[in-house]
């Protein structure tokens, strides 16, 4: 899809969805169909996964079956050329609480996730790797801080290093840093680590976000907690557990240089009045001992 158009589709969605959170009436159950969504969505966005998806979704299904309440997985597959959309099939042929969505081509991570979270049906959301490289059993880590007042949760690898087992090899890390340098300086957001793969969302936080966001590479997870901070929504870094992959798709060389264009990219999209609008504020629980609104609380979950 061409820059331009994109850019034009996703200014667009995100004043149509704004308008809608802004004018949506509230309902009680029983009222209407969002009496009937599930409690939990889990968006995976995968690209070339047939080795490992299967796997990844036994442990998923295996997590949220546990748990006792209404859930979907929503698997968003963003062009793969091997067969992860069979393997996908065969799990939503006999699981009916898993969807899919397939795009014709490769688009991007950014790409794969905003369409996911955006169809996702949940009262609560969350996104994860296919590689689980932070265990599935750790979304409780995101989804209590969402039940106890945030809107937007993010797991980190940086507050608790010694939760990071394997770590990533030092140039990796090290890139890491320099990059989250990058974000404080450029974007102004204080997270120690803006890039782990595994995010939660207050279903109208999301709606806001995503269809805001513009960015379809790796560097929408900056986008993202730009608009969440933008829009008023109180965001929380929280520690989770996390081991590398060495089978990881990004380019510590090639992406890097995208993510730190897409840096300047989220500036000038915000100077340009792409993120003007905004959705209605609502009444927020007032933060507690030890909390601040939209930053980091390193020992809030105990291991």
């Amino acid at each position: 899809m061409l820059p331009g158009v994109w850019d034009r589709l996703c200014r667009f969605a995100c004043t149509q969805t704004m308008k809608g959170i802004s004018d949506r009436p509230e309902t009680t159950a029983g009222s209407s169909p969002e009496a009937a969504r599930p409690h939990l969505s889990v968006v995976i966005p995968v690209y070339n996964e047939a080795f490992r998806i299967p796997s990844a979704l036994r442990q998923i299904l295996d997590y949220l079956e546990g748990r006792g309440e209404s859930y979907e997985v929503l698997v968003v597959d963003d062009g793969s050329t091997d067969n992860t959309a069979e393997r996908v099939a065969e799990v939503c042929r006999q699981t009916p609480a898993v969807r899919s969505l397939r795009h014709p081509a490769n688009q991007g991570k950014g790409f794969a996730v905003r369409d996911g979270m955006l169809n996702a049906r949940g009262e609560y959301l969350v996104f994860t790797d296919a590689d689980l490289s932070s265990p599935i059993t750790e979304a409780e880590r995101l989804l209590e801080p969402l039940r106890g007042g945030y809107d937007v949760v993010i797991g980190s690898r940086a507050l608790r290093r010694e939760w990071v087992q394997p770590r990533q090899p030092w140039l990796r890390e090290t890139g890491g840093r320099t990059f989250n340098l990058f974000v404080r300086a450029l974007a102004g957001l204080d997270f120690r680590d803006t890039q782990c793969g595994f995010k939660a969302f207050r279903r109208e936080a999301a709606r806001a976000v995503f269809s805001c966001q513009t960015i379809p590479g790796f560097g929408f997870d900056v986008e993202i907690l730009y608009l969440a901070r933008k829009f008023g929504y109180r965001v929380l870094e929280t520690p989770v557990h996390w081991g590398n992959d060495a089978r990881t798709k990004v380019h510590p060389l090639r992406d890097g240089q995208r993510m730190f264009l897409d840096l300047l990219r989220i500036r000038w999209n915000d100077w340009r009045g792409k993120y003007r609008s905004q959705p209605r504020p609502r009444a927020r629980r007032s933060a507690g001992p030890g909390e601040s609104e939209g930053r980091s609380q390193k020992n809030r979950q105990e291991d």
